[in-house]
């Protein structure tokens, strides 16, 4: 980063914000497949691996239990595109970030 010019550092950080994915489509967590048990002591699951897989978007927030919930089959494409988004998203701000602390480091305008 030391090495690049102003102008290719400029050019960088316009090209991370084209590369940002609609803002309205993001989504924080993992996605994660369970096997669940029905509890019915005569069904196929409670001897085997269960039914599913089910998958649950699952969150962590500091100081709080992991928040899962449940995401229809329907949704699972959907919601696995948001959260790969928002992803990207954090991937972007951390560069457009470097970017900027090189230009402060350089006393050139943000």
């Amino acid at each position: 980063m030391k090495d690049l010019t102003l102008a290719e550092l400029k050019r960088n950080r316009k090209k991370l914000l084209r590369n940002l994915p609609a803002l309205d489509s993001v989504l924080r967590g993992s996605l994660i497949e369970r096997y669940k048990r029905c509890g019915n002591p005569n069904c196929k699951c409670a001897q085997g691996q269960g039914h599913g897989p089910k998958t649950y978007l699952t969150v962590s927030y500091p100081g709080r239990s992991p928040q899962m919930d449940y995401v229809p089959q329907a949704s699972c494409e959907q919601v696995s595109q948001c959260v790969a988004n928002y992803a990207q998203v954090r991937e972007i701000l951390e560069g457009i970030s470097e970017i900027n602390h090189e230009l402060l480091r350089r006393r050139e305008p943000l």
